[in-house]
C-alpha cells in the first residue's frame, strides 16, 4: 500500500471496536522497563510533501554510478513486464499456500518455476526456492550427508575458488550439525581446481564434493573430470551454478558420465533487482533417488475426481508439518514473490532470450578484459576460459585505486585482498549486457587516468 489510509476518526473507531482506549494499550504487554521513552535523533514527523522531496534528494545524492561488479550479485537488464505482473495484487499480497484449494494460482506459479529450473539444470526435480544461494549450499551439503549414508564422515570437499560467502554460510549453517569442510587449493596459473589437489583425499571418507561452475573467479572448471573423480569413489557432488550461464554451459545434470547429484545457485539473476544486496532467492534441484532428502516445498500436478487438473503441495518434509527431529531443514518459507518474478522473467525470455542474453554477457566480459589488461600495469590473472567475470592484477593495491574509481563515478569491482592475499593486488570485475563499449572505454580511461596520478603521488 502506497499511503496510510485511516484518519483519526477511523482509529477511533477501531480501538473503540477492540475496547482499547489508545494505540499504545495494544502493546501493555510489554514490560515497562523494556519501551522506549523516546527516539533520539529522529525528527518530527513530515508531510507527504516533505518526504516526497526528501527521498529524491537521498536518491539523488547516491548518484548511478556506472558498476562493474559482481561477485554473486549481477546487474542484467529486466524486462518491465516482469515486475508489472509480479507486482499485480494476485502476486504481490499473496502468502504461502497452506490452504491448497484455495491458492490454486500460487501452486501453478510455483510448479512452473521448478519444471523451469529442472530444466535449466537438466536435474529431475526442484524445490519451491530457499532463502539464497549462499544458504542453499549450506542446506545441499546437510542433504548430501543424509542422501550419502554410505559415507560416515559428513565430510565435504569445498574449493578454494568457491564464493567465500558462500562457503562461510555453509559453515554457518553446518558447524554445529557435526559437518567439516576441507578445503581444496585453485592452480594458481589458472584458477581452477585440478585433479593434483585431489590427490591427497585418495581413500578418505568424504561426503560430497562441491563444484561451482563458474568458480569465484568466473573461471570455468573441468566439471566433467571432477564429477567422474568424485562418483568413483562414491562421493556425491554438489553443483554451484549460475543460472544465467546455464544457457550456454553444459548443465549439471549432465557433468561426467552421471551428472551431479544436487544442484543450488543465487537466482537473483532471473530478474530480480539488486535493491542493495536483497532480497534474493536461492534454487535447489535434485535427481529424483534424493527427492526426499530435499528440504523446503515441493509442489506436484495432479487429476482431481472429475479429471481436472490440478496443484498440491507434493512434498513438504519440513518441521512445520512433521516432528521437528525429522524435519529436513528448518526452512519456514520460501522466496515466493521473487520466484515469482523469476518464473515470468523466463518466461518472457525462453531458452533464446536467456541464451542471447549470456553470450552478450560473455562479449561485453571479454571486451572489457581486453580493454583493461591495455592499461600498464593491469595484467589478467589466469589462463584459460571464463563466463562474465574475471581477476585482474594490478601493480599498485586496489582498494586506493577503487577510491579512486568511485570518486569518477564507477564501481570498478571487488578487491580480493580480504579473501585471496595471494594474489596480491587483484580486482575481481564483470560486465553483463547492460554494458556498452561506451561504458567500457569510459572504465578504461578512468583507470588509466587512476593508476597515472597513483603513480605520481
Amino acid at each position: 500500500m502506497a499511503f496510510i489510509p485511516h484518519t483519526e476518526a477511523d482509529v477511533a473507531a477501531m480501538l473503540a471496536a477492540i475496547g482499547a482506549a489508545r494505540i499504545e494499550d495494544l502493546f501493555d504487554e510489554i514490560p515497562p522497563q523494556l519501551r522506549i521513552r523516546s527516539l533520539a535523533g529522529v525528527p518530527e514527523a513530515l508531510n507527504e510533501m516533505e518526504v516526497g522531496r526528501l527521498m529524491s534528494e537521498r536518491a539523488a545524492a547516491d548518484g548511478t554510478a556506472l558498476s562493474f561488479l559482481g561477485a554473486g550479485a549481477y546487474e542484467h537488464h529486466i524486462p518491465a513486464a516482469v515486475w508489472a505482473i509480479t507486482t499485480r495484487g494476485e502476486f504481490y499480497s499473496a502468502y504461502t499456500p497452506y490452504q491448497a484449494e484455495a491458492s490454486q494460482g500460487t501452486l501453478q506459479l510455483i510448479y512452473e518455476f521448478q519444471t523451469m529450473m529442472a530444466r535449466l539444470t537438466a536435474m529431475d526435480a526442484a524445490n519451491a526456492s530457499m532463502y539464497d544461494g549462499a544458504s542453499a549450499m549450506g542446506e545441499a551439503a546437510l542433504m548430501a550427508v543424509r542422501a550419502n549414508r554410505k559415507s560416515k564422515a559428513a565430510r565435504i570437499l569445498v574449493p578454494a575458488s568457491v564464493h567465500p560467502y558462500y562457503r562461510r554460510v555453509a559453515h554457518a549453517l553446518t558447524c554445529n550439525q557435526g559437518l567439516t569442510f576441507a578445503e581444496l587449493p585453485y592452480a594458481p596459473q589458472e584458477g581452477t581446481t585440478s585433479a593434483a589437489a585431489l590427490v591427497p583425499f585418495e581413500g578418505a571418507d568424504i561426503t560430497a564434493l562441491v563444484i561451482q561452475q563458474p568458480n569465484f573467479f568466473g573461471r570455468l572448471e573441468d566439471v566433467d573430470t571432477l564429477t567422474d573423480w568424485a562418483h568413483a569413489r562414491g562421493i556425491l557432488v554438489i553443483a554451484v551454478v549460475n543460472p544465467t550461464a546455464l544457457a550456454l554451459l553444459k548443465p549439471p545434470g549432465e557433468w561426467g558420465a552421471r551428472g551431479a547429484d544436487i544442484a543450488v545457485g543465487e537466482g537473483q539473476p532471473l530478474g530480480v533487482p539488486l535493491s542493495c544486496g536483497g532480497p534474493y532467492f536461492g534454487f535447489m534441484t535434485t535427481r529424483m533417488e534424493h527427492v526426499r532428502q530435499m528440504p523446503g516445498r515441493i509442489v506436484g500436478r495432479t487429476l482431481d475426481a472429475a479429471g481436472r487438473p490440478g496443484f498440491t503441495l507434493t512434498l513438504q518434509a519440513r518441521e512445520q508439518h512433521i516432528r521437528r527431529a525429522k524435519a529436513t531443514s528448518n526452512i519456514c518459507t520460501n522466496q515466493g514473490l521473487l520466484v515469482t518474478a523469476a518464473t515470468i522473467y523466463l518466461s518472457l525470455m525462453g531458452p533464446q532470450g536467456l541464451e542471447r542474453t549470456a553470450a552478450a554477457a560473455h562479449a561485453r566480459t571479454r571486451e572489457l578484459v581486453a580493454a583493461l589488461t591495455r592499461v600498464p600495469g593491469v595484467r589478467a590473472a589466469f589462463s584459460g576460459p571464463y563466463f562474465h567475470e574475471a581477476v585482474l592484477q594490478l601493480d599498485r593495491p586496489v582498494a586506493a585505486v577503487l577510491r579512486a574509481l568511485a570518486s569518477r563515478g564507477i564501481h570498478g569491482g571487488l578487491d580480493l585482498a580480504p579473501f585471496y592475499p595471494e594474489l596480491g593486488p587483484a580486482l575481481l570485475v564483470c560486465a553483463t549486457e547492460t554494458k556498452s563499449p561506451a561504458d567500457i572505454e569510459r572504465y578504461r580511461a578512468s583507470l588509466s587516468e587512476a593508476l597515472q596520478a597513483a603513480r605520481a603521488a
